[in-house]
């Protein structure tokens, strides 16, 4: 596993891109509202990011046919824009790739959609407090394992469970790179594989589910959701490690 160390340059260019990811998930959580059809949303994220001289990322991107995931309810992640609209009560996960110069960047959201539940709103604050979580306890000479076992951790103590078989990733000069970071221990101690390293740059996303953390993949060969059927929650940052903690680079700098 070659995992990459940027320079400082190198980082300041990927927090450009960032920002820009950063931003955009900024208006459309202002903007996003009751009746409005997820490709609307999604016109509007890729028409935001093009504004801002760069390129949606996850148009394309593997056959993906759009620039914004729009992940609705049940679906956790790649959710593709369609005219569904929104309902009060929903809750909707964005997740916005963006290149800029060659250099990529990329963060997810969930929000919801007018009033709604205490039990999504705990849904949603599971995924965010995890996020931050790992992003207050990363450091220098820690494993991946190791973060993986305490994102794991802190996911069980809120009563749910962590997607399998998806995982956060470096990123860089590619939108995917090594190492794949899962939020669940897999195999082997979390005393054991690569150490995180200053220069290193990589997405941690916590996925949730509420009973099962076993992915089902709908016929769109896109959508994926838990086989219990429950509504999910998504979160990301992209972050890089310097002087030996993490820097956000995805979080939009006033």
């Amino acid at each position: 596993m070659a995992i990459a160390l940027r320079k400082p340059a190198e980082i300041e260019k990927l927090q450009k891109s960032n920002q820009i990811v950063a931003k955009t998930l900024n208006y459309l959580k202002e903007n996003v509202s009751t009746g409005m059809s997820l490709s609307k949303i999604n016109q509007m994220g890729e028409d935001y990011i093009i504004s801002c001289n760069a390129r949606a990322a996850f148009k394309g991107l593997y056959g993906f046919p759009a620039g914004v995931c729009t992940s609705l309810n049940e679906v956790i992640i790649h959710g593709i824009p369609s005219d569904k609209k929104l309902k009060d009560g929903d809750i909707l996960g964005l997740d916005i790739g963006v290149e800029l110069d060659g250099w990529y960047g990329d963060s997810a959201i969930t929000i919801g959609i007018g009033e709604i539940s205490k039990e999504d709103e705990q849904l949603i604050a599971c995924a965010k407090d995890a996020l931050y979580h790992a992003i207050n306890i990363v450091k220098a000479g820690m494993r991946f394992k190791e973060l993986s076992f305490e994102i794991e951790k802190f996911i069980k103590s809120r009563g749910f469970q962590p997607l399998k078989d998806f995982c956060g990733h470096g990123i860089g000069k590619s939108p995917h790179e090594d190492p794949q970071i899962l939020n669940y221990v897999e195999h082997g101690s979390p005393k054991s594989g690569p150490k995180i390293k200053n220069g290193m740059v990589f997405c941690l996303e916590p996925m949730i589910c509420q009973k099962s953390g076993k992915p089902k993949i709908l016929e769109d060969k896109w959508s994926v959701l838990s086989e219990d059927g429950l509504r999910t929650s998504h979160y990301e940052h992209t972050i890089a490690i310097v002087n030996n903690k993490a820097q956000i680079l995805s979080q939009e700098n006033n």
